[in-house]
């Protein structure tokens, strides 16, 4: 867990409606930053007269974490997580197998929205609901991050299309499953995703 995220931790994330709930939860902790370095300027300015007292160099201190917020809460704003709809057409085709929602994987030169992804042992498989998503691009940078952490021969494959998706997890249930092999992989997504 990061210190500044009190409820926020690594089980949480990939769950259902994940980059709502966070954003939500970002909106919130700019506002209250930002409240807290505006009433200490306010409170220094009302007891002294004067906005050059030591409360006016706490409130400006304090404008440090809340810009920081206020990136993070504008990084969590650009994506959107997997609609409803489709949630609810993956959910019973993905009962049983290893699974992420809202995931946004970023690398040096883009950044990968992937609704929903499905893990059993090396196999790899997406959900994107958007139709910009640079796949080849994709597969390499995760390719490359799998390979950092020792998971050298692993399939990915990314869809457009939730029919296929749909399909392919109906094939995944038959794969043979090694938990730990997976749950490996699913950490290791987990830690390169917002």
């Amino acid at each position: 867990m990061k210190i500044g995220r009190m409820f926020i931790n690594d089980n949480y994330k990939g769950t259902r409606d994940y980059l709502k709930t966070q954003k939500n939860y970002e909106i919130a902790r700019t506002v209250l930053y930002f409240a807290i370095s505006a009433s200490l300027f306010a409170a220094g300015w009302i007891t002294t007269g004067s906005r050059e007292n030591l409360l006016t160099i706490v409130a400006v201190l304090g404008c440090l974490p809340a810009c920081k917020s206020a990136v993070d809460m504008i990084m969590y704003l650009r994506y959107k997580g997997c609609s409803n709809e489709n949630a609810e057409v993956i959910a019973p085709h993905a009962q049983g197998l290893f699974c992420l929602y809202d995931m946004v994987f970023t690398s040096y030169e883009k950044t990968y929205n992937v609704a929903h992804i499905t893990v059993c042992d090396n196999t790899i498989c997406g959900f994107t609901q958007s139709e910009k998503f640079d796949e080849q691009a994709f597969y390499k940078h995760m390719d490359s991050v799998l390979k950092k952490d020792g998971y050298k021969e692993t399939s990915i494959k990314i869809f457009k299309d939730i029919k296929k998706y749909t399909q392919r997890l109906d094939q995944m249930q038959e794969l043979e499953v090694h938990e730990e092999f997976t749950e490996g992989i699913l950490g290791t997504m987990k830690s390169v995703s917002l």
